[in-house]
């Protein structure tokens, strides 16, 4: 899959593609729809299938106070975007300046004039342009006007809830990931990098790696089912994620003990996919009643990752 690093430098890339614009945070089960029904035109067309999203999120710009934390970083959205089949993604920075483009010059200047498109397939509560005044029905307008067709998908409906970024992302912040892995089509990745931490793990007899991450939501405290992603690797594990309570830590931190045999991941890039919560955060009266706690933990852990 191609990216291209703004619309300007896309211009006069794509021979009359099929488009979607979005955000696109979790690229969840509703994107998908979006994403397999303009794959399914590009291809009867035998035109380019792309996307167009934006970054930094136009929240964290217009109105930072309300920015919401993302469930993916840029680098794990474009990869989940690719995995859809794309042909390409633009992304464009989101600056103050581009936000105040007016809707219909939004039109005009990127979808007409720079990209071409033929027709352009979207979600039902699509906004965009100066104030956000442009939605579906300006969008319809401005296709009948210019020679474009335009597709709204219907909302998507899984477990009872319209699936949508903001959904996923209070599912994943009360540490509910089971409910989040269905809106989602899979299970919440936070990546970062394996950091030195105080030791304890191994000194208990589960020796772990801590993580740093880069992906700005983190599941609510407590211990998870979890897999790492690591040199193409998935290994099963046990994750806490917390402020070490029986050690008296004022830190929350991101521990995880993979099943596998002991490996240096110091310094190395790992996600982590999130299957289940197995518990809270508590606070035990010694040592020795939390590694009785932690191997309950690891044993429900390959239960619910042996199913998965």
């Amino acid at each position: 899959m191609r990216v291209v690093r703004s619309l300007e430098r896309a211009r006069g890339l794509f021979e009359r593609p099929v488009l979607t614009i979005g955000n696109f945070d979790g690229v969840h089960r509703g994107h998908q729809v979006i994403l397999r029904q303009v794959r399914e035109d590009a291809d009867q067309r035998k035109v380019p299938a792309v996307a167009l999203t934006f970054e930094p999120h136009p929240v964290s710009v217009l109105r930072p106070e309300k920015a919401p934390r993302l469930l993916m970083t840029l680098g794990d959205r474009l990869r989940a975007l690719a995995a859809c089949d794309l042909d390409a993604v633009v992304v464009q920075r989101f600056s103050t300046a581009f936000a105040g483009v007016e809707a219909e010059d939004f039109v005009r200047r990127f979808l007409v004039e720079i990209l071409r498109v033929q027709k352009v397939v979207v979600g039902h509560d699509l906004n965009f342009g100066k104030g956000r005044k442009g939605d579906v029905e300006l969008l319809i307008e401005g296709g009948g006007r210019h020679g474009f067709a335009v597709e709204v998908i219907r909302p998507v409906i899984a477990d009872g809830m319209v699936v949508h970024s903001s959904v996923v992302r209070e599912k994943v912040a009360m540490g509910d990931v089971e409910t989040a892995a269905r809106l989602l089509g899979r299970p919440h990745v936070v990546r970062g990098r394996v950091v030195r931490g105080a030791g304890r793990g191994r000194e208990l007899g589960f020796a772990t790696a801590n993580l740093r991450p880069r992906t700005q939501l983190v599941p609510a405290e407590g211990v998870y089912a979890t897999r790492a992603l690591v040199d193409g690797r998935r290994l099963d594990g046990v994750t806490s994620i917390g402020k070490t309570p029986t050690f008296g830590g004022s830190e929350s931190v991101i521990e995880t003990h993979l099943f596998a045999a002991p490996e240096d991941f110091y310094g190395r890039e790992l996600g982590l996919e999130f299957y289940a919560r197995l518990r809270e955060q508590r606070k035990f009266p010694s040592a020795e009643a939390l590694v009785e706690q932690i191997q309950r933990d690891v044993k429900r852990a390959k239960e619910i990752l042996g199913r998965s």
